[in-house]
Parts: C-alpha cells; sequence; structure tokens
C-alpha cells in the first residue's frame, strides 16, 4: 500500500509494543541478566523464541529501545518547566526541572507501572547506565540548559564537589521515584499521599543537599 501502513506494518509495530512492554517489565522486576530473550517472548504472546532477536538485535539494543520509548515525553515535560522558568537565579526553580518531568511522567503511565524501576535496574549496571545516559543525553536539548542553570547558580561551588553532588541527584531521583512506584504497584502504603507531594520531598532534599557545606580537609 502506497502512502499508508499496511496491515503487516501494523502487525510488526503492534509486536514491538508488546516486545518492549514485555521487557520493561521483566527487566523492571528481575533485572536485565536475570531475563532470557525466551521469557520476553513469551510474556508477549510470541510463539516464535527469537522474536526479540529479530525484531530488536541484541540485549542491549533493547535496553536501549526502552529508554528511547520513554525519553521524548520526559523531554516535552521538561522542556515546558524551562521555559516557564526562563533565566531564574533560584536554585529550587532548576531543581524542579530535574526532578518533576519524571515524577510527572511516571505518575501518568498510571498504576502500576514499571518505567522508574526499569531504569534503576539499568543504571545499576555500568555498561547498561551508559547506553541509557547517551540515549538521554542525545535527543535532550533540555539537559544542557538545566545544567547551564544550575551552574549558574552554584557557581561557587567547586568542581570535584559539583560533579560529586550531580551523582547524588540523579541517585535520589531515580530510586526514590522507583520505590514510589513499586510501593503503589504493591499497593503498599506510601510516605507522600501523591506523586506531587513526592515530588515536593525530594525537590526540598535535594536543594537541601546542593546548599550543604563543603568541608575542607587540611
Amino acid at each position: 500500500m502506497m502512502g499508508g501502513r499496511t496491515k503487516r506494518d501494523e502487525q510488526v509495530g503492534a509486536t514491538r509494543e508488546a516486545l518492549l512492554a514485555a521487557a520493561e517489565r521483566l527487566f523492571a522486576e528481575h533485572g536485565v541478566h536475570a531475563v532470557a530473550n525466551r521469557q520476553i517472548s513469551e510474556a508477549a504472546g510470541q510463539g516464535n523464541n527469537a522474536a526479540v532477536s529479530y525484531h530488536f538485535g541484541t540485549k542491549v539494543d533493547l535496553v536501549r529501545a526502552i529508554a528511547r520509548r520513554h525519553a521524548e515525553g520526559i523531554e516535552t515535560g521538561r522542556l515546558r518547566m524551562l521555559a516557564d522558568i526562563g533565566d531564574s537565579s533560584d536554585l529550587r526553580d532548576w531543581v524542579a526541572c530535574a526532578v518533576r518531568p519524571v515524577t510527572e511522567y511516571v505518575e501518568a503511565l498510571g498504576a502500576p507501572s514499571w518505567y522508574a524501576r526499569f531504569i534503576a535496574q539499568v543504571t545499576a549496571d555500568p555498561a547498561l547506565r551508559a547506553i541509557t545516559t547517551e540515549e538521554f543525553a542525545a535527543g535532550q536539548p533540555s539537559m544542557r540548559k538545566l545544567q547551564e542553570g544550575l551552574d549558574r547558580c552554584l557557581s561557587d561551588l567547586p568542581a570535584e564537589v559539583h560533579a560529586e553532588r550531580a551523582a547524588m541527584t540523579r541517585h535520589l531521583i531515580t530510586q526514590m521515584t522507583a520505590e514510589r512506584e513499586r510501593a503503589l504497584a504493591d499497593n503498599e502504603q506510601t510516605s507522600r499521599a501523591s506523586w506531587r507531594e513526592a515530588a515536593n520531598g525530594l525537590i526540598d532534599a535535594i536543594v537541601g543537599l546542593w546548599q550543604a557545606p563543603v568541608t575542607h580537609e587540611g
């Protein structure tokens, strides 16, 4: 069919989506290396055990595809927030631009969701972390603007301390978002009543982290 999608195209697209969704859930629940391609195919309702290899190639390619599947939604939210704050000199505004696009996106996925736990699993693996970092940085101009805003607010912070606290910030956002996602999926009591309140708590903590004193040992 010229100028449109064929039925075959639609079937391929649906199969890919089913495989991505199944892989994301299994990776989130069990870890990337504990899940075989055969298990992903079965969970996606595919009789062909080679379906993952056929549609995505290697497991690394599959992880990249899952990350890419969500990157645009987070980027859209962050660009909107950055436009709202302009050239703010308030550190809290910039920290909120790091936190809220993630928490709002995960909230919009509904419960249960697996994306936050998937990212937590992937970032625990050095090789896979590099892939997802690459994937997010490649198509997200918002990250450069966010970094510039933080740099302006924290110009007196030594470079090595800045790098250390940036890593702490990423860890807090990743792990706390994953923890809330897991609790909601398991119908457990959460410390915050809503995702917005959870984001407020994270922002409070991260602002305090960036503003903490720096100890210089002589």
